[in-house]
C-alpha cells in the first residue's frame, strides 16, 4: 500500500519554456499600448474624482459660511423648522426676519429654509457669495 510514487521526468516537448537552442525564439508581448491606455484611463478617472471632490468641498464651505452668517445674525424670534426666513443687512448688522423682500425696503442678502437638522438651506440670494464671504476665507 505504501508504495513510493516516483515522478517520471517530463518530456522536453511538454515543458512550458524552450529547452533547446533549436526551439522557437520567445518574443515578449509589447505592453506599451496596454500601459498607455491604462495610465490615461486612470488619470481621467482620478481627475474627474478630484474635480467632484473640489466642487463638493467648495459647496460645503459655502453652506458652512451661510449657516454661520445666519446664526450670527440678530434673531428676535424662534424660527420654526420648515419655514422660510430672510436675511437682511440693517445699519451694518445682519438681521433674520419673517418679512419677505417685497414687503421691506432693507438690503436683502438671502432667503433660507430651516431644515430638521437645524441647518439653514439657501433658497435664494441677492448678493454674490464670494464677495460676501471674501473676508471669511
Amino acid at each position: 500500500m505504501d508504495e513510493l510514487i516516483t515522478e517520471q521526468p517530463t518530456s522536453a516537448a511538454f515543458m512550458p519554456y524552450p529547452v533547446s537552442t533549436l526551439s522557437p525564439k520567445i518574443i515578449p508581448n509589447d505592453l506599451s499600448t496596454f500601459k498607455s491606455r491604462g495610465i490615461s484611463q486612470v488619470e481621467r478617472d482620478l481627475q474627474q474624482k478630484l474635480t467632484e471632490m473640489r466642487e463638493q468641498y467648495i459647496a460645503t464651505i459655502e453652506h458652512f459660511n451661510w449657516n454661520k452668517l445666519v446664526y450670527e445674525a440678530d434673531i428676535n424670534f424662534e424660527p420654526i423648522t420648515g419655514e422660510t426666513y430672510h436675511l437682511y443687512e440693517i445699519r451694518g448688522n445682519n438681521v433674520l426676519s419673517m418679512i419677505s423682500p417685497e414687503q421691506w425696503a432693507h438690503r436683502h442678502l438671502a432667503s433660507f429654509r430651516l431644515n430638521m437638522d437645524r441647518q439653514w438651506e439657501l433658497k435664494e440670494t441677492s448678493v454674490d457669495a464670494q464677495e460676501l464671504f471674501a473676508d471669511l476665507v
